[in-house]
């Protein structure tokens, strides 16, 4: 017989980092500003080996010169792919195996060892993890970022242990959001089709003083599940997101963020269970 059970997952977390880094922490982000919405297009092939990335030393160093196989997902890909969520966006990653199990789980890790519970891939984002206690892995339904938050993405494939500790034994990936200062003004994001029913978003970024930035934002969405053998669909998905980040610059190598999430989900498991009568 098939067994329906509904879980509630409701989470509150709260961070904050202080960061300080050399003046060139920012060049990448200066050179996004400076050359418009399609800079990846408009780089030279040099300036494309040259893309700066940190995940690799945990400091700024060319994407070229990275002792390490990276791969960066930048914010110009995420907005061309017209994919609606994290683990979509890693299947773009070369190398890195992402599969599918139904409506909101999924088995990410790299050089063959995946599986649902896979623990051997570690995932930080904004360089702080988010694996789970429980089997040190991580809930891809929970990491719901609003993609439009997202600056850009590093993967590491291969042993990151020495560097970064527990988990990394089969690689790294490092999301990366923007700062509250680069997200000004109103957004309103809205998707409605045969699998989003609907997603919508709406953030607005405001400053506070001089070097005090803030960025607050909502988003829901209801997700169908997958199509099952007898054509029915199972493992519906909903869940409401909502965070306020704070950023304050006291000077050009010194900055501390401040922020907080509230994530609750909704969501439908269909299984095979057997029973003797």
């Amino acid at each position: 017989m098939k067994s329906i059970t509904t879980t509630r997952f409701t989470a509150c977390l709260v961070m904050a980092t202080i960061l300080s880094s050399p003046i060139g922490v920012r060049a990448a982000d200066d050179l996004a500003q400076s050359s418009g919405s399609n800079e990846w297009q408009n780089l030279t092939l040099e300036q494309l080996v040259n893309v700066q990335v940190t995940s690799v030393s945990k400091k700024q160093t060319d994407l070229f010169k990275s002792p390490a196989a990276i791969y960066v997902i930048t914010q110009e890909d995420i907005r061309r792919s017209g994919l609606t969520s994290i683990p979509e966006l890693l299947r773009m990653v070369p190398g890195l195996d992402v599969a599918r199990i139904d409506a909101t789980h999924w088995a990410i890790s790299a050089r063959g060892f995946n599986a649902q519970y896979s623990n051997k891939l570690l995932v930080l984002v904004d360089g702080r993890s988010v694996y789970t206690p429980e089997f040190g892995g991580v809930y891809w339904s929970a990491e719901d970022t609003p993609l439009e938050d997202i600056d850009r993405i590093e993967v590491i494939r291969g042993p990151g242990a020495t560097l970064w500790g527990a988990n990394a034994v089969n690689g790294v990936i490092n999301i990366i959001t923007k700062s509250a200062k680069d997200t000004q003004g109103g957004l309103l994001s809205a998707i409605y089709g045969t699998e989003d029913q609907p997603s919508a978003t709406v953030r607005y970024g405001g400053k506070i003083g001089t070097n005090l930035f803030y960025r607050a934002y909502v988003k829901y969405f209801n997700r169908a599940g997958l199509v099952d053998t007898s054509g029915a669909t199972a493992n519906d998905w909903e869940a409401t997101r909502g965070g306020l980040r704070l950023d304050w610059e006291p000077s050009d190598i010194n900055r501390l963020t401040l922020q907080g999430d509230y994530y609750q989900r909704d969501s439908s498991e269909t299984f095979d269970q057997a029973l003797l009568t």
